[in-house]
């Protein structure tokens, strides 16, 4: 693990001095935790409407595009631009959709085998490993449960399980004490997981 994290802070450092090779490897290597990101932060409107995977293909390439902006030579710096990146994203396309009103059903759009195992791979840092089985309904009721929570409580799980940033990063980003920020977190993972027990309904 160790290793790891030397090798990404060493890709960090590289990618903020402008190289684009270790910046697309720092992207690639995020890439399940995007993809999971952006179908969490996005609720049943957008996925309805649109492909996450269009999602993701937008994100990748305004990094690629804007790497320069990339400035703070260390990984967590680099996950925080990524993520709020796609978090811009997810928000502008849909208002998009809100704003054209267009009528669409719900509906899972189809995923590669090995991008479906990826994507849960990532969905497993919200639940417990019993519940991370690699299942396309186990998608649908996990997605369907974030639907259920409230927008910040599915802000605070997406920052801390799925774009990996500290308490005390969300604490700051939010406005709020960190003690405060474990408080909504432990109430959306109690949630959540409840809902998934359920089928990702709601009462």
């Amino acid at each position: 693990m160790t290793g790891d994290t030397n090798d990404l802070r060493e890709r960090a450092r590289l990618a903020a001095a402008g190289d684009r090779e270790a910046l697309e490897s720092l992207l690639v290597h995020y890439l399940p935790q995007v993809r999971a990101f952006v179908r969490l932060r996005s609720d049943a409107t957008l996925r309805a409407r649109e492909s996450s995977s269009d999602l993701v293909q937008s994100v990748c390439r305004e990094v690629l595009r804007h790497g320069e902006r990339f400035t703070h030579p260390d990984e967590e710096g680099f996950r925080r631009w990524l993520f709020t990146t796609a978090l811009r994203k997810v928000r502008d396309h849909r208002d998009f959709h809100l704003a054209a009103r267009r009528d669409a059903r719900r509906e899972l759009k189809n995923l590669e085998p090995t991008a479906e195992r990826a994507l849960l791979e990532a969905y497993s840092g919200v639940l417990t490993p019993s519940r991370a089985a690699v299942a396309r309904e186990e998608l649908e009721r996990v997605e369907r449960a974030m639907d259920n929570l409230s927008d910040e409580q599915r802000e605070v799980l997406t920052m801390s399980r799925i774009a990996g940033q500290s308490h005390a990063a969300i604490a700051a980003h939010l406005d709020k004490s960190e003690g405060a920020v474990r408080m909504i977190l432990h109430r959306a993972l109690a949630k959540l997981v409840t809902d998934v027990e359920r089928g990702g309904g709601t009462d």
